[in-house]
């Protein structure tokens, strides 16, 4: 069963508006000059009486003649309404107000539970249940439940269509059959998910199945769908997004403990299909105010609103519907353009999506398919930038934030980019920029000025910013005059009531009125609280995982020269120390033992653990850092925490092993082998060297989630690296609290396994007597800890995996702080 689209008869002479919501309809024919649409019986001669109607206002809207057709203006032409008028997601001003034409579609309110849809007609003849002209159809879609045959519904980007009721809804984020709808034997009906990326009720993710209410809304990727026990209604494609910032106060505290803000009271309206610039000096907040808009970055008080719906309330509802492109690259650099977009791809979209035809569409989007086998790193960095856009582009945004998208870039690029970015808008998604240049700022529609102190000194269209700051003409080539303008003052406290003073005229000024105050909507009422929103892979962990291990194997392939000099530099540091022991014979069992073969052979197994714990601390310990950007940004869409730590951890593993080979082989050439009572030397060397190279990869992994920058990670490791040689219990002894820190070092346990495989107490000789004189102590004394046991060999290597688990925990939590939400 298709999709069933309802639309209204009518036999009126004169124009008509019919206003429906949750299944009513009520028309009004407009035969006068001026009319007047609300719910105040004394003012308003288009009355509307429907109790559940809240959304209307006492006065809504005012209609005046203009030729043959109605222009509408919001509220009373003086006074916006509550809820406001919408073309688009586009809100009607009092001043502008909105030419309507035939066919002309407008909402009333943003919720799609309670709206009310306003179509207009301006020849409403027709004939046999047809207009007679050319009518647009109305945007909802309907999906009547009654008198249905089979059931389930089905609803997603491909239902079969062939035996049940379906709806179809085209998105990259939807699932080929994303949901079912089944009766509940009451009357009412019951949703069951079937997708990757969720479906959504009243803003809450449903798990399996969960029971609908009338007046329910759906959401479906970018769709919109309100249930009614008769029908499904389709109320928002999610084509059109429209951003109303409230009151946007962002204080923080220095380290002296003073207060300051850094976004104060910012208030703006950006509407769909714009292209909006952020731009001031350094330091005025501009990627502070972005992020807050993203919904990124706390607010010490105003709300931020997509569609009327309280963005960091609803983000796991419109995670798929933002495109952000922090200022660094959110790609890797050893893979080709086309892996980096499918990778995302896979990663982003159900796993039924068509891969392929997905990235073909977006190379052509950012105009790159010329280079779609070339390496990331080999791209200039307009290309590099516009990778980092197509990544974004791949689930289809509708609303796109960019942190200096062409910060670095010549001239001629910088025009490239924002040539792209129009046409982006120009598509219909709403773009928002932070940048610096001003050379192309005309091909923005808004611009949002800020001072120091993140106070908002303008905002509107470029060219007015230019009358509005008192530019001696209206010519760009004035614009960065503003910057200098805002920038006057010779102390920090002059400049300060300079932008407060530009501040305060744009708030007083027409222009506030007209961009602002005329066009800001308020939202749906806040809920109690947000809603608990943990991050959703999209995909299976162990998919993703595999994913995510595929990715980064291949990367760490691509980096042949270090893998190579990682892989041999323990086998060479092994070899250096056989050939300076090539007389030695430090691990064989002599009888008698020699004074100085246990202290020698101790001192070779703290050189075998030295090796391996250096070898795994230098492997990964940037590998985190530095690709935080990217980490980022695929964790505010879906990435999961355990599979991102996973794949690093099974990549390293199989290096290990690696590693691991190749050292016991060269400790097996270079040394001869111990006669060891537990198992065969080779093996325990193996297993030693295993635990040991993985304990300390995983306290490099827990290094990298903590520090900042790869410069940090890399003068980090001698502060690590040196307690692991102090505490060895091979260079002094050890005792009271230096004995229980130790006990913290992989070191002290991995020369404990070593000495024990190596039976090292055998080694330890007696006092040497010598008549008349006291006897010479030993060099070496049998202790504990080198203990030829099961027990004791087993009590080294568990405490070893110890290690390797609380550091995976630490680099979890420390990777898990990082979280933007």
């Amino acid at each position: 069963m298709a999709d069933s689209f309802q639309q209204a008869t009518s036999i009126a002479s004169n124009p008509v508006l019919e206003l429906s919501s949750r299944g009513q309809t009520l028309r009004f024919e407009l035969s006068k000059d001026l009319h007047q649409l609300g719910r105040d019986p004394a003012w308003a001669d288009l009355e509307v009486t429907h109790p559940e109607w809240t959304v209307m206002s006492r006065r809504q809207a005012v209609l005046k003649r203009e030729g043959s057709n109605y222009r509408i203006f919001d509220g009373d032409g003086h006074t916006p309404s509550r809820n406001g008028i919408f073309v688009n997601q586009t809100r009607v001003t009092v001043v502008e107000g909105y030419l309507l034409q035939d066919g002309a579609q407008l909402e009333i309110g943003l919720a799609p539970e309670s709206r009310i849809l306003v179509n207009y007609r301006s020849c409403p003849s027709f004939t046999s249940g047809r207009p007679s002209g050319s009518v647009a159809q109305p945007s909802r879609r309907r999906l009547s439940l009654e008198n249905l045959q089979e059931w389930p519904v089905e609803i997603g980007r491909a239902p079969s269509r062939d035996r049940y009721a379906a709806m179809e809804l085209d998105a990259p984020t939807v699932s080929r059959l994303h949901a079912f709808l089944y009766p509940d034997g009451a009357g009412g009906h019951v949703l069951q998910d079937s997708s990757a990326n969720g479906t959504f009720v009243n803003g809450n993710r449903i798990e399996k199945r969960t029971n609908l209410n009338p007046g329910d809304t759906i959401r479906i990727g970018p769709f919109a769908l309100v249930y009614d026990p008769r029908m499904l209604v389709l109320e928002d494609t999610g084509s059109q997004i429209r951003l109303d910032a409230h009151s946007l106060l962002r204080k923080v505290q220095n380290k002296q403990g003073n207060e300051f803000t850094i976004l104060n009271d910012i208030s703006l309206v950006i509407e769909p299909g714009q292209l909006v610039a952020l731009v001031g000096g350094s330091g005025a907040g501009k990627s502070t105010l972005m992020k807050s808009l993203v919904g990124i970055e706390p607010t010490t008080s105003g709300v931020v609103f997509l569609n009327g719906e309280n963005l960091r309330q609803n983000w796991g509802v419109y995670r798929s519907q933002i495109g952000y492109v922090p200022q660094d690259d959110i790609v890797h650099r050893n893979l080709t353009v086309e892996e980096v977009l499918t990778y995302a791809c896979k990663l982003r979209l159900p796993p039924d999506a068509d891969v392929e035809q997905v990235v073909n569409r977006t190379l052509d989007q950012i105009k790159l398919p010329h280079v779609r086998h070339t390496f990331v790193r080999n791209l200039s960095g307009g290309q590099r930038k516009r990778v980092s856009i197509g990544v974004e582009l791949l689930a289809d945004p509708k609303l796109f934030f960019l942190d200096e998208p062409t910060s670095g870039l010549d001239p001629g690029l910088d025009k490239e980019m924002m040539r792209l970015l129009r046409e982006l808008a120009d598509q219909g998604r709403t773009v928002v920029l932070v940048t610096h240049a001003t050379a192309n700022i005309e091909v923005c529609d808004r611009i949002v000025f800020l001072g120091r102190g993140g106070h908002l000194c303008y905002f509107g269209p470029p060219l007015e910013a230019l009358s509005f700051f008192r530019m001696p003409e209206v010519d760009l080539k004035y614009f960065s005059d503003i910057y200098i303008k805002l920038d006057q003052g010779s102390t920090s406290e002059e400049t300060r009531t300079i932008v407060q003073g530009w501040s305060q005229h744009y708030r007083n000024s027409p222009n506030y009125g007209r961009y602002v105050g005329a066009s800001l909507s308020a939202g749906k009422p806040e809920r109690s609280k947000k809603a608990k929103e943990a991050v959703y892979t999209g995909i299976s962990p162990l998919k993703q995982l595999w994913l995510l291990s595929q990715r980064y194997g291949q990367l760490i392939l691509r980096d042949r020269l270090s893998q190579i000099l990682t892989l041999i530099s323990g086998p060479i540091a092994i070899a250096f120390t056989a050939l300076i022991l090539w007389n030695e014979e430090p691990l064989a069992q002599l009888d008698p033992p020699e004074p100085d073969q246990a202290s020698l052979a101790l001192r070779l197994a703290f050189v075998f653990s030295s090796i391996a714990i250096w070898i795994g601390l230098s492997s990964a310990v940037r590998e985190i850092v530095k690709e935080s950007a990217i980490y980022t940004r695929e964790r505010l869409i879906n990435l999961g925490l355990f599979s991102y730590l996973g794949s690093k951890l099974l990549i390293w593993m199989a290096i290990a092993l690696l590693q691991t080979l190749l050292m016991t082989v060269a400790i097996w050439i270079g040394f001869q082998s111990p006669e060891s009572s537990l198992l065969p030397w080779s093996v325990g060397v193996a297993i030693t060297n295993f635990l040991t190279i993985l304990a300390s990869i995983c306290l490099s992994l827990a290094i990298s989630a903590f520090v900042k920058s790869e410069n940090a990670a890399n003068n980090l490791l001698p502060l690590i690296m040196i307690p692991q040689i102090i505490f060895s219990g091979v260079l002094f002894d050890l005792e009271g609290i230096a004995q229980k820190l130790s006990w913290l070092m992989i070191s002290r346990w991995s020369v404990g396994a070593y000495g024990t495989l190596i039976q090292v107490n055998d080694m330890a000789t007696e006092a040497i007597e010598i008549p008349g004189q006291d006897p010479i102590e030993p060099i070496f004394e049998a202790v504990s800890t080198y203990d030829a046991t099961w027990a004791n060999l087993g009590h080294n290597w568990g405490i070893l995996a110890v290690h390797m688990l609380v550091y995976l925990a630490a680099a979890l939590v420390l990777q898990k702080r990082k979280d933007l939400l």
